[in-house]
């Protein structure tokens, strides 16, 4: 299976349940591919939640959610050792991070406390309980969701935490033509009932491998590492995008390419990706706040002062 079947086929299915949303879906499909996590944020009834379990059900892998909450315990997320009467020993019983996709709904709503078992498992590929170093599945993809306007028994998640996500995605309300095509879909039941698997964890495994050989001219990698650096010197900025992002951004673009059908980078992918990657790694001075401006904005700014190389 190549990129462009992939994606048409993956598209097409999540299509089945979430109407419109096409670039959103792009954006996960590009985290999956550079073995990224997701921070899906926006108002409630958006569809976050059904996204995450469309794409889960697209591939016949494991996948489990967490509903965080003020009173969940890191234990509930990682495992727990559990003493066995019968072999008297302790028996390690893996958490709901031991799957290949996970769905981390409302993160927010936890304590940082756990929040911060998430931490090692996004960045290392590995959890550890008891002094004991357990390896997660492969895939392994955190999409994790919040609600931006209830602040009121919230945790907003660090800075140390928000780098540690590949991309932050919105959804954003559906065009008047898409909420009657959605009552439409739901009018006789749930589609979500009926999706079926179309692609193997080997497909997903293959294409990750060779999504890292995707051509980026040195050009190309020059104007991304311009982008990044310059979120550092910006006068809005107070703390810009470290190296993780610049290789954030990289892997990313590579990913884009391949499911667009090429096998080499272009700037536009490059631009097409900076809101999504950059946006939450910035932080914006208080003062650049009170007047109005955003770290969208700011980024859309930093984007348009670099200059775009020509490449051939």
């Amino acid at each position: 299976m190549d990129f462009t079947q992939f994606a048409k086929l993956i598209q097409g299915n999540i299509a089945q349940v979430i109407v419109g949303k096409e670039e959103a879906v792009e954006l996960l499909l590009v985290a999956l591919l550079v073995e990224g996590h997701v921070l899906i944020e926006d108002v409630p009834g958006i569809g976050k939640t059904t996204l995450a379990k469309a794409l889960s059900r697209s591939f016949d892998c494991s996948f489990a959610r967490i509903q965080f909450t003020p009173d969940l315990l890191p234990s509930d997320v990682t495992g727990i050792n559990i003493f066995n009467q019968r072999t008297q020993a302790f028996e390690f019983r893996p958490g709901p991070i031991f799957s290949q996709i996970l769905l981390a709904d409302e993160i927010n709503r936890a304590t940082p406390r756990t929040q911060s078992a998430l931490l090692e498992a996004m960045q290392e590929r590995q959890s550890t309980a008891d002094g004991q170093t357990y390896p997660l599945p492969q895939p392994f993809l955190v999409l994790a969701t919040q609600n931006p306007i209830e602040l009121e028994g919230t945790f907003p998640l660090p800075e140390a935490q928000l780098d540690r996500f590949l991309m932050q995605v919105k959804l954003g309300y559906p065009t008047e033509t898409q909420e009657d095509e959605i009552l439409l879909r739901y009018q006789q039941g749930d589609p979500m009932v009926e999706l079926k698997a179309i692609a193997t964890v080997e497909d997903v495994l293959a294409l990750q491998r060779q999504a890292r050989q995707i051509h980026v001219n040195p050009d190309v990698r020059h104007y991304i590492t311009r982008v990044t650096r310059a979120t550092r010197e910006h006068a809005a900025v107070e703390l810009g995008v470290s190296p993780r992002g610049s290789l954030a951004l990289f892997k990313a673009s590579q990913a884009l390419a391949a499911l667009r059908g090429r096998d080499y980078v272009i700037p536009s992918d490059v631009q097409h990706l900076c809101p999504p990657v950059l946006t939450h790694r910035i932080h914006i001075s208080p003062q650049v706040r009170l007047r109005g401006r955003t770290p969208p904005q700011v980024v859309a700014e930093i984007t348009d002062s670099v200059p775009v190389p020509v490449v051939e």
